[in-house]
């Protein structure tokens, strides 16, 4: 049975807090930076990576590509500054997909 890892890649302010429960934290203050990151952890042994909002919308194309395995799990978080709210929106389309419908954000009438 494989012991998976867990990781976090973002700005440093945001990512601080991760170190002290234990969770695997790279700083990227930039895209060819945390694209580095990316692709070193997605070839490890690591079953979930988070990643800041804003680091992420820079990275969209190769985190797509990531998702279309089963490891690892890139999820989405927001900084030290707020959310973009692309996590959400990642998630609500997920849920759509597979059910083929909106039942986390659909407006009652």
């Amino acid at each position: 049975m494989s012991t998976y890892k867990i990781a976090v890649v973002g700005d440093n302010d945001s990512i601080l807090g991760f170190k002290t429960i234990g969770i695997d934290t790279y700083p990227a203050s930039d895209a060819q930076t945390g694209l580095s990151i990316l692709k070193k952890l997605a070839g490890e042994n690591y079953g979930v990576i988070f990643i800041t909002e804003e680091l992420a919308a820079e990275l969209e194309d190769v985190i797509k590509e990531l998702n279309k395995r089963i490891l690892p799990a890139v999820v989405l978080i927001p900084n030290s500054k707020g959310t973009l709210g692309l996590g959400m929106r990642r998630i609500k389309d997920n849920v759509e997909k597979a059910i083929g419908a909106d039942i986390l954000f659909r407006k009652e009438g």
